[in-house]
C-alpha cells in the first residue's frame, strides 16, 4: 500500500516514509506496514509501523510522535511546569490528542483534573486504537478530553487553570495563531495567580525565526519566560526547544520529584535544560526598548 508520504523502495520493493524537515532536509524512516491513513477534515492523518521507532503518528507529512521516543518530547513538556508550579491542581492541554503528555502530568498525584482540547477528533480516537502506550490515561477520572477549537475555548471559558500546556502542530494554518501575543494574552487570562504556560518552540536550527518570534511574545505578556531545551531524535536536527512563561515562579527551580517512573526528566536534568549553549543565547536575547 502506498500512501504519501509512504513510497516505496524501487531497490527492494520496500516502503519508506519520507519527512521533509525543511526544504533542504528530510528524515526517512523504513515501514513495516500502513495502520491508518485517512483525511480528516482538519489535516492528514497517517500512522505507521518502523522497525527502527515503532508505531508513528503522522499530521500533514509532519512526524508528530513516535513509541521509540516520545518521553523525551512529553516528559520535558509535562514535568517542567508541574515540578517547579507551587501547587498545581488543574492543567489544561491544547492539543495533544495523542495523550502522551496527559499520561504524564495524571503520574502527579496533586492533579485533580486534566483537560485536554484538541480540535481533531479523529486524532483522538486513533491514538486510542493504534497508540494504547500513549492514549493510556484517557479513561483516568481525573481527565477530561473535549474535541474543539481550544483558541475559541480559552476565550469564552470561565474556568481557570494553574497550568496550560500548549502541545500544537507545527504553525500552519489553524495552529498559526499559537505562537503570537493574541493567544498568550488569553492563556494569561485562564491562569490563576502562580499560573505558568509552557509550549514547544521548535529547532534553533530549523526553525529559528519561529523560534524568536515566540520568545519575544512570550516576554511582551508574561512577567517570567525562560526558554529550556531536550533532545528528541525524530524532531527537525534532533535539538527540541520549549518555551516556559510564568506569572511568578522560576520554571527553571524544581521543588518537587515526579512520583511516577521517568526516562528522560529528572530534577537534574530539568535544572540543566535551562543551561543555554552560548548561541542560543545570543538567539534569543532579549533586545532593549528603543
Amino acid at each position: 500500500m502506498d500512501t504519501a508520504p509512504v513510497t516505496r523502495e524501487k531497490r527492494d520493493n520496500s516502503l519508506w516514509l519520507e519527512e521533509e524537515q525543511t526544504d533542504n532536509m528530510r528524515l526517512a524512516l523504513k515501514v513495516t506496514d500502513v495502520l491508518h491513513h485517512e483525511k480528516t477534515p482538519w489535516q492528514d492523518l497517517l500512522i505507521v509501523d518502523t522497525p527502527e521507532y515503532g508505531r508513528t503518528l503522522i499530521l500533514d507529512g509532519a512526524i508528530q510522535l513516535t513509541e521509540r521516543d516520545e518521553f523525551c518530547y512529553s516528559e520535558m513538556m509535562a514535568h517542567v511546569a508541574l515540578c517547579s508550579h507551587p501547587d498545581p491542581k488543574r492543567v489544561l492541554i491544547i492539543g495533544g490528542g495523542d495523550g502522551a503528555i496527559l499520561r504524564e502530568v495524571l503520574k502527579h498525584p496533586n492533579i485533580e483534573t486534566c483537560t485536554l482540547i484538541d480540535i481533531d477528533e479523529r486524532v483522538i480516537e486513533c491514538a486510542k486504537l493504534y497508540l494504547p502506550t500513549t492514549s493510556c490515561s484517557m479513561n483516568d477520572p481525573r481527565a477530561n478530553v473535549r474535541c474543539m477549537d481550544a483558541m475559541a475555548f480559552i476565550k469564552d471559558t470561565s474556568e481557570r487553570y494553574d497550568v496550560v500546556i500548549v502541545d500544537s502542530t507545527d504553525p500552519v494554518e489553524f495552529a498559526a495563531g499559537l505562537f503570537q501575543a493574541p493567544f498568550y494574552q488569553d492563556v494569561k487570562k485562564i491562569l490563576n495567580p502562580t499560573g505558568m504556560m509552557i509550549e514547544l518552540t521548535e529547532s534553533p536550527f530549523s526553525d529559528t525565526a519561529l523560534m524568536k518570534q515566540a520568545i519575544t511574545h512570550m516576554r511582551s505578556v508574561f512577567p517570567v519566560v525562560r526558554m529550556y531545551w531536550g533532545v528528541v531524535p525524530t524532531y527537525p536536527t534532533g535539538m527540541w526547544t520549549y518555551g516556559a512563561a510564568s506569572l511568578s515562579a522560576d520554571p527553571a527551580t524544581p521543588i518537587r520529584p515526579v512520583e511516577g517512573s521517568t526516562r528522560y526528566y529528572n530534577s537534574m536534568i530539568h535544572r540543566a535544560s535551562f543551561i543555554l549553549p552560548p548561541f542560543l543565547e545570543e538567539l534569543i536575547v532579549e533586545q532593549p526598548h528603543a
